[in-house]
């Protein structure tokens, strides 16, 4: 069945946190631009600072759409973004609501995360003890190696995860409040400033709900990951907890997909249950049918 996708206005996927557009061969939207164009959607990735404040990257967005404007002649854009992606786009719309015609959090840290809070302690000399500190910024540290080919954890992403923490995000929120739900685990309000809002995420699969093999490092971080998490232990993805993630309309917080799922990163292995890719077609459908 042919798919129709071909929403009013370009989409932009946001990467978070050390993301990026393509690294060689090496995609980190993996196939979903190519769904979303295939389907009739005008798609763009901007790059980002892969570390930096929430502000500061979404001043790098909001240049980027005035570019992508200027080049396309369209109004305004659909914002989706992926892990802090998601409070980039949200920066955006709240500060250019005209240019900005929705926002869409995809496993977005919209309260901050657990797992940064753990972190951030770690790479604080006295936070933690010592062994657990070396534990924690050792196996994250790692993550980066594997996901962006980076040697060692990049100094300057200490402020990029003070941006990340729930203190840090708290900051952020009061700021920029636009979407988030008034009560834990809720929804948010859907329509703000003319910008629709919307969030989905997943949390960690089993094995009769999508888990890949033993062999997906990825999930593997994932799920060391997720021993960190104490306030929604057992709900998240490995890097965000599930009611951390809601915003606006709530598509869904929990199909069986951790973090990097969630952007269709499976190390090449196969996946059963839910399609990732099949998620962003179907957002883009939406969209459409919303008028965006």
């Amino acid at each position: 069945m042919q798919r129709n996708a071909t929403t009013q206005f370009p989409i932009l996927l946001v990467h978070g946190l050390f993301g990026f557009d393509r690294v060689g061969g090496f995609e980190l939207f993996h196939g979903i631009k190519q769904a979303l164009r295939a389907a009739g959607a005008r798609v763009f990735i901007p790059y980002l600072s892969a570390t930096h404040s929430n502000e500061a990257r979404g001043e790098q967005l909001l240049a980027q759409i005035d570019r992508i404007l200027s080049g396309t002649g369209a109004t305004r854009v659909n914002l989706i973004g992926h892990s802090q992606g998601a409070l980039a786009a949200r920066y955006a719309g709240a500060v250019a609501p005209d240019r900005v015609a929705s926002v869409t959090s995809v496993s977005g840290p919209n309260h901050g995360s657990e797992l940064i809070d753990f972190l951030y302690k770690a790479l604080t000399p006295g936070r933690l003890p010592e062994h657990v500190a070396d534990k924690v910024a050792t196996l994250f540290a790692d993550f980066i190696s594997l996901l962006g080919g980076q040697a060692q954890l990049p100094h300057a992403a200490i402020a990029a995860l003070a941006a990340l923490t729930t203190e840090g995000v708290g900051a952020f929120n009061d700021k920029y409040p636009q979407g988030l739900p008034k009560h834990w685990g809720g929804n948010g309000a859907q329509r703000v400033n003319g910008v629709r809002y919307y969030s989905w995420s997943g949390t960690l699969p089993d094995s009769e709900n999508g888990a890949c093999n033993a062999m997906d490092p990825l999930q593997g971080f994932c799920r060391a990951f997720s021993e960190y998490f104490i306030t929604e232990a057992g709900q998240n993805d490995g890097l965000v907890g599930r009611f951390s993630s809601h915003l606006g309309k709530v598509i869904r917080s929990d199909y069986p997909l951790d973090h990097m799922d969630a952007i269709n990163q499976t190390a090449g292995c196969s996946r059963k249950g839910t399609d990732p890719v099949e998620l962003y077609v179907r957002h883009a459908e939406r969209l459409r049918k919303a008028g965006l």
